[in-house]
């Protein structure tokens, strides 16, 4: 049982790590692919000095944006090479833009691209004895402290908590539960795609149980046939630890288990619009 536990680990770390090293496709995969982003969206880049580099951020705005005044709640999502085009994802996207444009959706989306071979290192809080990683810290004080300064300058965003969400799969599903628990009063919504608590489960239990208070609204979703033994146990003893902290009453979290859901895009695009509506 341990050593088809360690083979699935590697194996999902293995299709972590390519997806880090997939930035240059080659000439015939990037002939294959097509350009699907909409024209709600847009790209720039900024300085991360606490990452010590600079990162690609991917814009979503409404489609009226251009024609109100309105201000808007902002969803702060990681993999941005993923979320928009399929042209630069990995295996395939999530169609957040099509979807949000199918919904006449009032949010502004910020993709933030993966670091590539420092994917692993910038969305896991915690050293993993076998995998290292441990630098969320720096990526999260480069979210608040200088993109979205700088995103609430340049657009006409609502900035406080109650519309301010993270959102993100994988390893970006664990950051972006660090997150909360890290800035509670700056990210008052989360979703969480097969969160990889695995990595640091023992370091992430302990730090919930240490929070005295979790007052984020909360979306967790996984599949039951995501390859990893562990996901929906790690999901429910999260789920558990949070709703000692607040009570149940409050509607505060949503779980989500999908029946043949499996760890890729496909279950994180099919998920997309129910968490969006539910958090919004």
């Amino acid at each position: 049982m341990a050593t088809i536990q360690k083979l699935t680990i590697i194996l999902f770390l293995f299709v972590t790590i390519s997806q880090t090293l997939a930035q240059s496709p080659s000439p015939k995969s990037e002939q294959a692919k097509q350009n699907t982003a909409s024209k709600q969206i847009s790209t720039f880049t900024i300085e991360a000095p606490q990452l010590n580099t600079t990162k690609k951020i991917w814009i979503y705005l409404p489609k009226n944006y251009s024609k109100s005044q309105k201000k808007y709640p902002v969803i702060y999502m990681h993999d941005a090479q993923n979320l928009f085009d399929s042209k630069t994802s990995f295996i395939d996207e999530w169609n957040v833009d099509e979807k949000l444009d199918s919904l006449n959706a009032q949010v502004i989306i910020v993709g933030i691209e993966h670091g590539n071979e420092k994917r692993i290192e910038e969305l896991t809080p915690y050293k993993n004895e076998k995998y290292g990683g441990g630098n969320a810290d720096n990526y999260l004080d480069f979210i608040v402290i200088t993109l979205k300064p700088e995103i609430d300058k340049k657009y006409r965003t609502k900035t406080n908590d109650k519309n301010t969400a993270i959102m993100g799969s994988s390893l970006g599903g664990l950051v972006s539960y660090y997150a909360i628990l890290k800035y509670p009063e700056v990210f008052g919504k989360a979703a969480l795609f097969s969160p990889s608590f695995w990595f640091n489960r023992e370091e992430i239990n302990e730090l919930t149980r240490k929070t005295p208070k979790i007052k984020t609204k909360i979306y967790l979703l996984c599949g039951d046939n995501e390859g990893d033994a562990d996901m929906i146990t790690d999901l429910n003893k999260i789920d558990d630890l949070i709703s000692e902290k607040r009570c149940e009453c409050n509607n505060l979290t949503k779980k989500k288990i999908v029946k043949g859901g499996q760890h890729n895009e496909k279950l994180w695009r099919d998920g997309f619009v129910k968490a969006f509506l539910w958090l919004f």
